[in-house]
């Protein structure tokens, strides 16, 4: 496939899964974005918007592998990346896969879980692999953990890692849908969908791996200029600097920033990223990476709200 014609896949990979999930296209494009910059994605929303039926989708869309984990307060780490069985015939153990070792592991209310448990996905997220018993075993290529997460004023959730919050390419937060939206997804229903049989919706594949490795090695051909780069990183300065934060975005957000907006440039036919295309991936890519003082969490400051106003004092290259 050439260039223009992996985009126009893309593209309607994004309309397979608009079959499923109405309302939520911010999402949709920020997953495809996540897989062709190779990054994971952390999707924020109370229950009920759709945040499993949207990773379930994109999967089948993308003819991926993909295995669900529920997050629990009594999951082990060994029930996530597997773990040594003793096989009696054989007189010896063996180890066995946990879920983990697939294509889209869909991490479902990771933030019900303790920190423990969630640590074990930060060397699977970082590295591709997993060591059991001094063994390391490769994770299948694409990878990428979509983990959804409860807002954590909910009750019985726990607060992520910073570490692991850290390795998220992005976070997207989706939000109740407007009302057509609702009317339409109630209509869907009360035609006879069922959200448990995508190929009855007619969601049908359009890409695979193949496919995916292609557009991920276009996306890293995707160029960007040294006064843009300065921009990206003027951005994440200027967050270690303002009075509200505690803890301002570190490089690897600036290198997340970059990659997210390479992928973001490729998808809309651009050969090198524009201001405009960092600035599109500031809010899903950095929200995460920013820890607010006290007082400010206090006076109702939210993350994008500081990110959007960095935005409008960082000077924009010409």
């Amino acid at each position: 496939m050439t260039d223009h014609e992996l985009r126009d896949a893309f593209g309607r990979v994004r309309t397979e899964v608009g079959k499923a999930v109405v309302g939520q296209d911010g999402a949709v494009t920020g997953l495809i974005i996540a897989l062709l910059a190779g990054g994971h994605v952390l999707l924020e929303g109370v229950p009920g918007v759709a945040k499993t039926l949207l990773v379930r989708t994109l999967s089948h869309a993308l003819h991926l592998d993909t295995k669900r984990v529920q997050f629990t307060p009594d999951l082990m780490p060994g029930d996530i990346t597997g773990s040594l069985v003793y096989d009696a015939r054989a007189g010896d153990f063996e180890f066995r896969q946990g879920p983990v070792f697939t294509n889209i592991l869909l991490a479902d209310e990771i933030n019900r879980t303790p920190p423990k448990t969630q640590s074990a996905l930060l060397e699977a997220m970082e590295e591709r692999q997993v060591s059991v018993d001094g063994i390391t075993r490769p994770l299948p290529s694409p990878f990428l953990v979509a983990a959804t997460q409860n807002p954590i004023e909910y009750e019985g959730t726990y607060t992520l890692p910073e570490a692991q919050l850290d390795r998220f390419l992005m976070k997207l937060v989706l939000d109740l849908p407007a009302r057509d939206a609702e009317v339409e997804v109630l209509t869907r229903h009360a035609a006879g969908f069922n959200p448990r049989d995508l190929a009855a919706a007619g969601v049908t594949p359009v890409l695979d791996a193949a496919q995916l490795s292609a557009g991920q090695a276009a996306v890293g051909r995707v160029g960007a200029s040294a006064d843009v780069l300065a921009y990206a990183v003027d951005l994440a300065r200027a967050t270690r600097q303002s009075p509200s934060v505690k803890l301002g975005v570190s490089p690897r957000g600036t290198t997340a920033l970059l990659a997210a907006s390479k992928a973001w440039a490729w998808l809309q036919g651009f050969d090198a990223i524009t201001p405009d295309h960092i600035q599109a991936m500031v809010l899903p890519v950095l929200r995460h990476r920013i820890q607010l003082r006290p007082e400010a969490e206090l006076e109702g400051v939210s993350a994008d709200a500081i990110l959007r106003s960095i935005m409008q004092q960082v000077q924009v290259p010409i």
